[in-house]
């Protein structure tokens, strides 16, 4: 029993011993890493944190965004489908690894049958009853080619998982966008309704100057037209805060309840946690995008090694092993032993060129896949360098907005105050009103780009990546 038993394993234990995969190595130099120099960047300071081990529940500090965040990262819909892809090709890589190992089954069989025995019509019954187990087609792997088609789908399977992993952070990152949005639409919309109110009342003082003869049509005319292009940006931010909505409704995958959306953009203080950021090859070399990339270049090297292997003969082995007898109840006690061994070797001779043309496809996916991880690195160096100028000036933009802002509602205040005591023409007032309007609403978006270069910078380091698989829900 032990030499049949031994003839069913032996292909086990028959494994590949020889990879044909070119060796690997990651791609360098294919942007420098240093930080970048000008004026945009002087007011940089601190040392860069790493953004991966950072995770959003830190990062994130309004409450009311904390919530919706945490919406969308479990009602997600792109994040389902990039989770169903992860769940496809761990199973696909599964499938793949299977043909590393040999396929044993086992079965009883048995029949019964009755024949002429040649003596007049007399007839026999015979019993015949087989148990054996065996391995059907089993190729032997000496040259790598199912180890290397192995490796190919599992790296496929972990840029599938890095791909899952970026986005979850823009999931995160568009979530945040979207709110910051409504919330700079929220106060262009109060604006333009204070604006709108402002006009409408200088539009009846002024034409009750000029029934008393102190002001033109030409003065009406003017308050008018302040009136109706403040009520026109009314209409239009009203649409803008309403689509806002509906957007991120969208990303979070179900309505967000009115209690979770921001007021105005004012009103939201630290939002988001401030953490120094710079230009460092490890947050590079690990943002999900840029490791899915890698994985997808190791993928194609796997495929080198098992196109080279169609050049050399595939061995394949059907063995069978066990026990027979024509008494049932005796099978497995003085049964006869029965077995078979079935090798068989295929040599590719002439299959016009296949062979060659597969591999050299395969090479120029390599070629291919560098060329794409390179432009990855380089597209990461680019997003983190222009949000580090981005960071480098902002505070200076808005605080200079900010005293913009005071130095317009002072003259208004001023050119109003000489208007109503005839001092002034209502041109002038007019022209102060609308350098106000400009100024507050300029302050909005210089504040909703500060915070959204926060968001910003969360997302191109990588921000909460470096969490455990488990962790993600993944």
């Amino acid at each position: 029993m032990s030499a049949k038993l031994l003839m069913v394993i032996l292909p086990c234990f028959l494994v590949g011993c020889v990879s044909l995969d070119p060796h690997y190595d990651r791609p360098k130099d294919a942007v420098s890493t240093t930080t970048p120099t000008g004026d945009a960047y002087r007011n940089l300071q601190g040392t860069a944190a790493n953004y991966r081990d950072i995770s959003w529940q830190d990062y994130v500090l309004d409450a009311k965004l904390r919530q919706v965040v945490a919406m969308a990262l479990d009602s997600s819909r792109d994040l389902r489908e990039a989770v169903a892809s992860v769940k496809s090709a761990h199973a696909q890589y599964g499938e793949e690894r299977a043909d590393l190992f040999p396929s044993l089954s086992a079965g009883v069989s048995g029949t019964r049958s009755r024949a002429l025995t040649g003596e007049g019509n007399q007839t026999a019954l015979s019993n015949s009853y087989t148990a054996e187990g065996s391995v059907s087609s089993f190729e032997l792997d000496l040259f790598g080619k199912n180890q290397s088609l192995t490796r190919q789908q599992y790296e496929t399977y972990l840029g599938t998982l890095e791909g899952a992993r970026s986005t979850r952070l823009t999931v995160l990152y568009n979530t945040v966008d979207y709110w910051l949005q409504l919330a700079a639409d929220r106060s262009n919309l109060a604006i333009a309704k204070e604006t709108a109110e402002s006009a409408r009342q200088s539009l009846e003082v002024t034409r009750k100057r000029m029934q008393n003869g102190v002001d033109s049509m030409v003065d009406v005319a003017s308050a008018e037209t302040t009136y109706q292009s403040a009520q026109a940006d009314v209409a239009s931010y009203t649409t803008s805060v309403a689509q806002d909505k509906n957007a991120l409704d969208l990303v979070v995958g179900k309505s967000v309840p009115d209690n979770l959306l921001p007021e105005r953009i004012e009103s939201i203080g630290n939002a988001l946690r401030s953490v120094p950021a710079g230009v460092s090859s490890d947050a590079l070399n690990n943002r999900p995008d840029v490791l899915q990339a890698e994985h997808n270049l190791k993928a194609a090297n796997a495929n080198i090694g098992a196109a080279r292997a169609n050049f050399f003969p595939s061995i394949s082995l059907t063995t069978s092993g066990g026990v027979g007898s024509s008494d049932l109840s005796s099978l497995f006690k003085n049964g006869a032993g029965v077995w078979s061994f079935a090798p068989s070797i295929s040599l590719p001779i002439f299959k016009g060129g296949y062979n060659v043309a597969y591999l050299n496809y395969t090479k120029a996916q390599k070629e291919y896949y560098v060329a794409v991880y390179e432009k990855a690195v380089q597209t990461a160096f680019q997003e983190v360098a222009d949000a580090l100028a981005r960071r480098g000036t902002i505070n200076d933009q808005l605080n200079s907005q900010r005293n913009n802002v005071a130095a317009s509602q002072t003259y208004y205040h001023l050119a109003d105050l000489r208007y109503q005591n005839g001092v002034d023409t209502y041109l002038n007032a007019l022209t102060a009103q609308r350098t106000l309007y400009t100024a507050r609403t300029s302050l909005v978006s210089v504040e909703q780009a500060y915070y959204q270069n926060l968001n910003t910078f969360y997302k191109v380091m990588g921000g909460g990546t470096a969490l455990k698989e488990s962790e993600l829900k993944l």
